[in-house]
Parts: C-alpha cells; sequence; structure tokens
C-alpha cells in the first residue's frame, strides 16, 4: 500500500483549534474538517449567544474559511454531520445551512448531544473533495 500525503490545513480565518486537533486534516484529494462552533476567530468570544441561527451561520463561516484553507469549497463537500443541543432547532439550522447549500446539497448526519463544547447550540463538521496538486 502506498504511502498517503496527509497535509495539517490551519487558517487564521476560523477559531484555533481548542484542543489537541488540527482544523482540517488534508489527506490525498479529500479534506477532513473538524467540527465547527460559533466563535468569532479574531476575538474568540461566542456568538449569537442563545440564537441558533445566528450560530449556524458563524459556524458555517467558519467552516467556509476552514475548507478554503484546505482548496475546497462549499461546492465540493460531500458529508457533514450538524451536532444540536436541542432536536427542536432541526428547522432553523436547517434555514441557515440551507443558505450555503443551495442545490445538490451533501450527505449529512444530523445528532442531538447532551451538550457541545462552551455550551453552544449547534457544531458542525465536514468532508470535502480536493482538486489533486
Amino acid at each position: 500500500m502506498g504511502t498517503i500525503d496527509m497535509k495539517i490545513v490551519s487558517t487564521q480565518g476560523a477559531p484555533g483549534a481548542i484542543g489537541p486537533y488540527s482544523q482540517a486534516v488534508r489527506a490525498g484529494d479529500l479534506v477532513f474538517c473538524s467540527g465547527q462552533i460559533a466563535l468569532d476567530p479574531a476575538s474568540g468570544a461566542l456568538v449569537g449567544e442563545g440564537d441558533v441561527a445566528a450560530q449556524t451561520r458563524r459556524v458555517m463561516d467558519n467552516l467556509g474559511a476552514v475548507l478554503e484553507a484546505a482548496g475546497a469549497s462549499f461546492a465540493s463537500v460531500v458529508k457533514t454531520t450538524i451536532y444540536l443541543a436541542d432536536m427542536n432547532d432541526f428547522a432553523t439550522v436547517n434555514e441557515a445551512y440551507g443558505e450555503r447549500f443551495p442545490t445538490d446539497p451533501p450527505a449529512r448526519a444530523t445528532v442531538e448531544v447532551s451538550r457541545l463544547p462552551k455550551d453552544v447550540l449547534v457544531e458542525i463538521d465536514a468532508v470535502a473533495l480536493v482538486a489533486g496538486d
């Protein structure tokens, strides 16, 4: 089996990792983005406290910055996972999330979890295709 070229992806356009993980890892033609939460990348402050739509939009902004740093985009995302603190927020999150995927959305799983980092309301991760170098 051949060696897979792996590269760590990092950008100041998204919040820095708050633990021992990378914002994303590019492995061959795939990029695996860590879950993003609603933190402002410049200040590190929570955006949209109590407002799941505002948090989702900030999460998507952060995810977009990581995708761009990896050479990908929302158009090349093949799979996402949405983690919700409350499944009752599903429709609101869907609306804000759908703004970035107006056509041909990726495969997705959505799960309710008991708690998220910094007690945010939503976290989203993604897997995308990138063009080979």
